[in-house]
Order: C-alpha cells, then structure tokens, then sequence
C-alpha cells in the first residue's frame, strides 16, 4: 500500500469509487429494448457528449502515463501528431462517416458484408478483434502500472497481474448493465475528472520549481545532453523516429483514419449520434479538443526534467532521476511524482485521474469487442437456426463482455513482458500494438472506398498479411529470424504504411470472377 497516502486521500478515492457505483445504478435504470439501443444507444446521444467519449477513449492511461514519460524523455513533437490526426478525422467524417449511417450499420464490418459477403465482414470483424485485444490489453497493463504503484509501491509482475486484474473487474461493472450509454455518460466524468487533475498537476509542479519561466524554457531549449526539448516539429527525414513531420502526413494519418473510422471502439460512439452530420462534427471537436489536452500531459514530463534532473535550476541538493526510488525506470516517473511529492488530498484526487483515464478505455474496449462478436457473429448464426428474441442479444452482449474481459487482462500481462523487452517509451508502445490489425483494415477500406477491385478471399488474405507484415518487423521476430536489422529500427508509422501498402495490393488483386472466389462463395 502506498505509505504516502493520508486519509484524506483514500476519502478521495472512495468518494469516486462511491460516484461510479452510483453513475452505474442511474444508468443501469434504462433498460435497453435491443442489441441496437445497448450497442448504439438508440441513436440518441448528443454530438457534445460523444466528442468527449471519443477524445477520452482515444487517450485513455497511454496519455495520462505516456504523456509525461513523452515530455520527460523527448521533447514537444508528439503534439504536432494532432495534425495528422485533424486530417484524419476530416477523412472519417467526408467519406466513412455518411456511409455508415447510409447502411444503417451497427458495428463499421457491415460495410464489407454489402459490399462482398458475410464472411469478408466476419474476416474483418475477427481482425478488429485480435487487434483490439492488442491495443486494449496494452492500454490495461498502463493503467496497472499506476494502481501498482499505488497499492504495491512498485511495478513487479505479481503487483502488475492483480492491478490489471483489478481494473478489468471495475471496467466491467461499470459497463455491464447499462452498455454505451454507460460507457459515454461515463467517459464525459472520467474526462473531466483526469483533465481537472493533470492540470492541477502541471500547476503544484510548476510552483514547486524556483527558476522563473524564461530560466525555464531557456533550460529545456538546452538540456545537459545536447537536447532541444522544446522542439515541436521534426522536419529530418529519419524513418526511426515516429513523430517527424513526414510520419505525422503518412503513417499517422493512416493511424488517425483506421482509429476513427475503422476501429469499432472509436467508431461505435460515432455512430451513436443522431446523425451523419452529428457523427462527423463530434469526431471534428474531438480531434481539435485533443491538442491542448495533450500539451498538459507533455508539459507535465517536461517539468519533471527539470524537477529531477535540472539541480541548476532547482537549486541545490535536489537528486538525480536515477538515484530515486524508482531505480531508473521512466516509466514510473510521474507515478513517482504523485506519490511522493504532491500534498495529501492530490494524491488521492490524481490517483483517480489515471483510474478514470484507464477505465473510459477498458469499457469502451469491452462494450465494443462484445458488439462485433454478437452483431457480426453470434446473430447470423443464432437467427440461421431459427426464431430469436431482442433480449438474447442484449444477453449475449453481456456474457461476451465477460469473456473479453478475460482475454484484455491477459494480453495485459503479456504486455508488462513485451514492453519491458522492447523498452519503448509508452506512448510509441500503446500506438505500436494498433498496426496488427490497422493494417489489413487500412489495405481493405481502401480498396472498398477507391476501387471496384476486391473479393471475400482477397479481403481474408489481405488482413493476414497485414498482420504478418507488421509481425515480421518486431524486433523480437527480427532476432528470432535472424532477419536485416535495419527492420528493426523503422518506427512503427512506417510499418502501418508498409503494412497498409502490402494489405491494398493483395485485396485488389481480388476479381470476383475467379474460380477460387466463386467456391468461397
């Protein structure tokens, strides 16, 4: 348990835990009639209230953690990645968008049944599926890094399995009942909670720093390394890094456009809005929202350089980073921070800011994952063998919620070990995991958007060589093959593009026409 912690904020923490019990029985009130008003609400939602569940989910722990452990480590230019994403959401909302509500859909794989067959949406759906658990799993094992910390007061495996663990549980609760309507209405006071909390951060921090602010940026602009920490725009052209100007216009923009409009964990809360156009301008706000969101994290990080590392502007007698209780592990840093430096009643109020930010993304993955598996899955199969009732779908969803939950605290074990090997900051690792299943999704939209190209069998082909595109450029893969090492420093935009460019060619190669495509069938 974490010795730092007064009273007054564990009263904190069961005042949230107490709220969220009770946001959970309000919202549990409204029963939903079918799979339609548990997976999208009815189609009632406000554009206000789901640009804010998006702009939560799309954040999550990986920025709460990752955010600082950017500023801490590197510099500013993980901010200009919002220009990217502005193109993006600009894209899902002109040409994805008004063809989902055209449909009708209920989960974005539908699209692919229309246009070629049941099993291309189920091929597309399993690959949501697998990479959500990847990306979810990943987002997980950040948030139980901080809840270890905080219980444990270190990040060892054990401590790590029983926080995710942990997490997983209150995610689920949350979300069981009362499906998206849950998950939004949640969202907005998870994002409240966390934004309200890091910026009272950013200000205790600040004021905690003697230097005066141009002493300060003067310090950043010229850290002891050599570094320019203030730098906002890479403008070099070195494939290893993921946040140069020339990744933010390819890789990350192809990130932004499969997040937004071809991941049904975005994408779901889109499609909750009352229309097209709603859709569209609440992905818009979300987008635009996120920039000075995400320059709080980072400043966060970067006062923390000069918190621990910067006795020149500090003054005397303050202890290097690495000579802290955290022995060297960054990623712990601004849990460390929390836990040791901020007064009581904060530590409580900023340790449920990083609970908040996690759980608008467990139960967003949850809600989700459960709706491909029963609208893409489990209802064809179960109306194939005869009559069936709206409450069995709204059931299901809820036993499958159950059973995603069980593979999202694996994964989240598995990532504690992966993350470790590769050492990767965490932002770079949550956005990496994405690119297993963006990849063929990214290859196959394309080709439904800007062809007439494309069969069920090339659709199948094309999402597993996405997946083993980006597979075989994982550094562990390139060791275990003894594969060219220069695949091992490419950033992971470039393995999206990569991925992306292999996935489109296989899927147009597809003709309807061919035998092969015809037995299929």
């Amino acid at each position: 348990m974490a010795e730092s912690f007064m009273l007054f904020d564990w009263v904190v923490i069961a005042a949230y835990v107490v709220l969220l019990g009770a946001m959970g029985w309000v919202l549990s009130r409204r029963k939903s009639a079918n799979s339609r008003d548990y997976f999208l609400g009815g189609n009632t939602m406000p554009f206000w209230v789901v640009a804010v569940s998006v702009l939560a989910t799309s954040q999550s722990a990986a920025t709460f953690l990752g955010g600082p452990d950017q500023g801490y480590r590197g510099d500013f230019t993980y901010l200009s990645t919002n220009i990217g994403t502005i193109i993006a959401a600009l894209f899902v909302a002109r040409i994805l968008i008004p063809k989902f509500y055209e449909n009708k859909v209920t989960t974005v794989y539908e699209l692919l049944a229309i246009r070629f067959s049941p099993q291309a949406m189920r091929a597309a759906g399993g690959m949501y599926l697998i990479g959500r658990i990847f990306a979810s799993g990943s987002r997980l094992f950040l948030a139980a890094i901080a809840v270890s910390m905080i219980l444990f007061s270190n990040i060892d495996a054990n401590n790590i399995i029983i926080s995710a663990f942990l997490m997983m549980a209150l995610g689920f609760l949350i979300t069981f009942l009362g499906g998206i309507n849950s998950v939004i209405w949640s969202d907005l006071i998870q994002f409240l909670i966390y934004t309200a909390a890091a910026v009272a951060v950013l200000y205790i921090l600040r004021s905690a720093i003697p230097a005066d602010m141009g002493q300060i940026l003067e310090g950043l602009k010229n850290a002891p390394d050599g570094q320019n920490k203030l730098v906002l725009f890479d403008f070099s052209f070195d494939f290893s890094r993921p946040f140069a100007m020339i990744s933010v216009v390819t890789g990350l923009t192809l990130l932004g456009i499969a997040s937004f409009g071809m991941d049904q964990d975005m994408t779901q809360r889109v499609l909750t809005c009352k229309s097209a156009k709603d859709g569209g301008r609440a992905l818009l706000i979300s987008a635009v929202v996120a920039i000075p969101v995400i320059w709080v994290f980072i400043s966060i990080g970067q006062l923390l350089h000069v918190f621990y590392e910067r006795p020149d502007l500090m003054g005397a007698d303050v202890l290097s980073a690495e000579n802290r209780e955290f022995s060297g592990e960054k990623i712990t840093i601004f849990m460390h921070y929390i836990l040791n430096e901020l007064p009581a009643g904060m530590r409580g109020l900023v340790t449920v800011g990083v609970v908040a930010a996690a759980i608008s993304t467990i139960n967003s993955g949850l809600n989700s994952m459960s709706s491909v598996i029963v609208e893409d899955f489990y209802r064809p199969w179960k109306e194939s063998k005869g009559a069936t009732t709206d409450k069995q779908f709204v059931r299901a969803g809820q036993v499958f919620m159950g059973v995603v939950g069980i593979a999202l605290f694996l994964m989240a074990v598995l990532c504690f070990y992966w993350q470790q090997y590769s050492d990767m900051p965490l932002l770079d690792f949550a956005l990496s995991v994405m690119v297993f299943s963006y990849s063929g999704l990214l290859g196959v939209y394309f080709t439904v958007l800007f062809t007439r190209r494309g069969s069920t069998l090339s659709v199948i082909l094309a999402l597993a060589a996405g997946f083993l595109i980006t597979l075989l450029q994982q550094p562990y893969i390139v060791d275990s093959l003894g594969l060219p090492e220069a695949w091992k420093g490419l950033a992971f935009t470039w393995k999206l593009c990569i991925g992306t460019a292999v996935a489109f060619l296989v899927c147009v190669s597809g003709n309807k026409n061919t035998l092969a495509e015809r037995a299929l069938a």
